[in-house]
C-alpha cells in the first residue's frame, strides 16, 4: 500500500529508536500493531458491509443477469464467429462449381480466339478480292476439264 521498502523501514526504527528511545520503544510498536489491526479490520468491515448492501438492492442480481445477458455463447455470438472463421479460410477455387465455371471460361475464352482468328485470316486466304479470285481460278481449271471430258 505505502511501498515501503527494507532500507525506508530500518531508517524509520533507527528515527523512532533516537527519538522515542530504547526504553519506551517496545510499547510504540505494539500501539502501532494495534492500531494497523484495527484499520485492517475497519477496511474489512467496510467491505462486508458494501458487499451486503449489494446483495441487499439486487445490485448482484442485476450484475449475474447483465453478464448473462451479454455471454457470447447465450447470444449465439460464438456460432457467428466460428461461421465467420469458416468464411476466411474458405477456399473458392476448392469448390466444385468453381471448376465447373474455370471450364467455361476456358472454353468461351478459345471460342473467341477462334473467331478472333478467322477475321485476321480471311482477307490474306480468301476473304479480299486478291484472295478470292485465286481460289476461284484454282477450282475454275477443275470444272473445266471436267466439262471438257
Amino acid at each position: 500500500m505505502f511501498d515501503i521498502g527494507m532500507t525506508e523501514l530500518l531508517l524509520i526504527g533507527i528515527v523512532a529508536l533516537i527519538v522515542v528511545g530504547p526504553k519506551d520503544l517496545p510499547a510504540l510498536f505494539r500501539t502501532l500493531g494495534r492500531f494497523t489491526a484495527r484499520a485492517r479490520a475497519l477496511g474489512r468491515e467496510f467491505t462486508r458491509a458494501m458487499n451486503e448492501a449489494a446483495d441487499e438492492t439486487g445490485v448482484k442480481d442485476v450484475a449475474r443477469d447483465l453478464r448473462k445477458a451479454t455471454d457470447p455463447k447465450s447470444m449465439g455470438l460464438d456460432a457467428l464467429k466460428d461461421a465467420a472463421d469458416k468464411f476466411e479460410k474458405w477456399d473458392p477455387s476448392a469448390h466444385p462449381a468453381a471448376q465447373h465455371g474455370k471450364e467455361v471460361l476456358d472454353s468461351a475464352g478459345r471460342g473467341a480466339a477462334g473467331k478472333a482468328a478467322q477475321p485476321a485470316a480471311a482477307p490474306g486466304g480468301g476473304g479480299g478480292a486478291g484472295g478470292a479470285g485465286g481460289a476461284a481460278t484454282s477450282q475454275e481449271p477443275e470444272s473445266s476439264e471436267k466439262s471438257s471430258a
